[in-house]
């Protein structure tokens, strides 16, 4: 149908150039000049090295094969397990994702002890992803780690935001909310951060350890009501006492503190909408920050290519529709799910077998929800295939099921750990109208 082959194919193609966009190893090595440049040219200067998030080894990796300065390298990442890559200068420790475990908790308060000593003339070279806010896990004092794994169990299932999530985050932790940064000082603090979340913020990347933080204990309590979240009276004092509060973005300490996006969701999107354009298919990018429930995200995208395949609407065909961000689910099923794939099967329920109409919806880390799945591929046929093999869609969704849905058709994209994260990435394939 396409210069690329299959609307399958194409569909993949663009999914492999998104996350190879955000690749550290092409988008990090610019930047490093300008770090060297912050080392004085003799003297006792050195660069440390830490981090944390799925994509912070490769980033290590990345450091260390192009560092152009003089200064000896060393440090300590975290990442998520299965996600490390082998560094001869930075320790690499691997951690539990989306719940934090002990080896996170002990790799975040290693981090801390290794900033503390530095002097003015040191450079710490802090490099984030997404997922770090789970391995980063050092709650404040006071607060236990099975605290913080109920915690984000409730939150994980509540339907918040991720803003909302890293809101309560950045309040319970004794590393994140720019308390990382707080503890480098004197040092200049220079963050390269990968972005996973909508709108980009730093403070919501990873909960935000180097920059300062807006937001109040208040506004975290308000989550916990706006949800109906649970919470232990030790964690409740920490809010309600102030005793969490975040360091402010006017904090003198942070004023040695430089923070820089390297990549981002709509990055990745561009680098596929060239994919679409070289195979002869027009690209629409709708949002890099779109949010919301997965499913009723999933209903309004049917819609719109409803129209576009019908009337040709506000697009001509073929187009393929480009978004990301990041969507939420509300569980209340028992099925085996993410994300991407509860989008996706509430499109194609929307869609009913809508002729012309081909989608793909993965998460750019290569996991989507908590299964070693990317996500899934939709076609015009998914729902009549579904149906001979007695399964019901619906029944499906209702049971937010998605993986098991798709992997039964032999429709699940596995890409294995991509070792990046720039968040979710959906594209609709419309072909010609006839």
């Amino acid at each position: 149908m396409t210069g690329r082959g299959t609307p399958r194919r194409l569909l993949q193609q663009m999914f492999a150039a998104a996350v190879d966009s955000a690749q550290p190893a092409h988008c990090l090595p610019p930047h490093l000049p300008q770090v060297a440049r912050l080392l004085p040219g003799s003297g006792p200067g050195r660069l440390l090295v830490i981090g944390a998030g799925k994509a912070s080894a490769a980033m290590a990796r990345a450091v260390e094969d192009h560092w152009p300065g003089p200064a000896p390298i060393s440090g300590l990442v975290v990442t998520r397990y299965g996600h490390g890559v082998p560094c001869r200068q930075v320790e690499i420790v691997e951690a539990a994702h989306p719940l934090p475990d002990a080896a996170g908790l002990r790799a975040a308060a290693r981090i801390r002890e290794l900033v503390m000593p530095l002097g003015a003339d040191d450079v710490v070279l802090c490099l984030i992803s997404g997922g770090g806010s789970a391995l980063l896990a050092l709650p404040l004092e006071g607060i236990t780690l099975e605290d913080k794994q109920a915690l984000n169990r409730q939150l994980l299932e509540s339907g918040a935001s991720i803003g909302e999530i890293n809101c309560l985050r950045r309040h319970l932790s004794a590393i994140k909310g720019g308390r990382l940064a707080a503890a480098c000082h004197p040092a200049r603090v220079v963050s390269l951060l990968i972005s996973d979340v909508p709108g980009d913020k730093a403070c919501d990347i990873a909960s935000g350890p180097t920059v300062g933080d807006a937001s109040s204990c208040a506004d975290a309590l308000a989550i916990v009501r706006r949800y109906g979240i649970a919470l232990p009276a030790n964690v409740r004092e920490a809010l309600e006492s102030g005793r969490g509060e975040s360091v402010k973005p006017d904090d003198a300490r942070l004023a040695g503190s430089e923070t820089r996006l390297i990549a981002t969701p709509q990055m990745a999107l561009e680098a596929a909408a060239e994919v679409a354009r070289a195979a002869g298919v027009v690209p629409h990018i709708l949002g890099d920050s779109i949010e919301g429930e997965a499913r009723d995200v999933g209903k309004v995208m049917a819609a719109i290519a409803r129209q576009v395949a019908q009337h040709g609407q506000p697009f001509a065909t073929p187009c393929v529709l480009l978004s990301g961000g990041e969507t939420t689910v509300t569980v209340r099923g028992k099925g085996c799910g993410g994300r991407n794939v509860e989008f996706l099967l509430s499109l194609a329920v929307a869609l009913d077998g809508l002729a012309g109409v081909h989608a793909l919806a993965a998460d750019t880390d290569g996991v989507d929800g908590q299964q070693e799945i990317a996500g899934a591929y939709l076609a015009p046929d998914s729902l009549a295939r579904a149906w001979d093999q007695g399964i019901r869609p619906r029944d499906s969704l209702d049971d937010n099921d998605g993986h098991g849905f798709f992997q039964a058709l032999g429709d699940s994209i596995v890409s294995g750990p991509t070792l990046t994260n720039v968040n979710d990435f959906r594209a609709i394939l419309i072909e010609s109208r006839r």
